[in-house]
């Protein structure tokens, strides 16, 4: 696996790693392509001092500098990650609409203002009621917005929950992931596999094997594979698993994009 499409730098709140350091741990990894993904979360937890908002120009001139700079070593790819919520739809296609974008991911952070990166989230909770929660914020975004290329890290509440990937499996939420699932399909949206899962000591990717598996049964075919890096330290995480889990879940091609449009490459 020799391309890396979800990826931040010091142009999304949470990282402080400079565009170009990461563009050099890239090469530096033997990656092809990386297509940087940095946030825009409009509204994030409704507070104005979370600044989740890229400033897009000065992230689009940085990256066209790169790419020049290190055009003869690796491909640098123009990408955002929106960080969904039903009442942004228009706003989102409105800022689409301004920038050419190679590739879009769509994420779901945020369950009714709360973000479960934070303890507090599911304080006072049970564990599956937070998770089942988060789905269905993933089916109501996805009803209100389809506009971008894949559906990001699908299972992300899993890496924060108290006891993470111990007790959650596909089958205890199948009714709702199959929905999703089903949704992303007719949507033409595709679906992430975010290697972070790993970093966070899961012992499985973003969205889980069984999720993928079923995807790929019900004729999903559209899967882009990122790191979630935000420091070179993390830049595509655990790689050298990719392959074999996605051809042991029924995959034989990968998906890259250019100019938002799919190609599909050979594991």
């Amino acid at each position: 696996m020799h391309t890396d499409f979800h990826i931040h730098s010091s142009f999304s709140a949470d990282s402080d790693t400079p565009m170009e350091a990461m563009v050099q741990a890239g090469i530096g990894k033997g990656l092809s392509a990386m297509c940087f993904t940095e946030h825009m979360d409009i509204d994030f937890a409704n507070d104005p001092d979370c600044a989740f908002e890229v400033d897009t120009a000065a992230y689009r001139r940085e990256l066209l500098r790169l790419k020049e700079r290190y055009a003869s070593q690796i491909e640098l790819l123009f990408g955002i990650e929106l960080g969904l919520q039903p009442h942004l739809a228009q706003r989102h296609r409105d800022y689409l609409s301004g920038w050419p974008f190679d590739f879009v991911i769509g994420s779901s952070h945020l369950i009714n203002g709360q973000d479960p990166y934070y303890p507090e989230f599911f304080q006072g909770k049970q564990e599956t009621d937070c998770y089942r929660s988060y789905f269905q914020s993933v089916l109501d975004n996805l009803k209100a917005f389809s506009g971008m290329d894949v559906y990001g890290h699908l299972d992300y509440v899993v890496r924060y929950g108290p006891n993470k990937d111990r007790f959650y499996s596909y089958r205890a939420y199948s009714d709702i992931l199959d929905e999703i699932l089903k949704l992303l399909i007719e949507k033409q949206v595709g679906l992430e596999v975010n290697t972070a899962g790993f970093a966070y000591g899961m012992a499985h990717p973003n969205p889980c094997e069984d999720i993928l598996r079923r995807y790929r049964a019900l004729g999903g075919e559209i899967l882009t594979v990122g790191s979630d890096g935000h420091s070179p330290q993390r830049l595509a995480w655990d790689f050298s698993r990719i392959n074999d889990i996605l051809k042991a879940c029924g995959f034989r091609y990968y998906t890259i994009f250019r100019n938002r449009r799919p190609a599909f490459l050979p594991l």
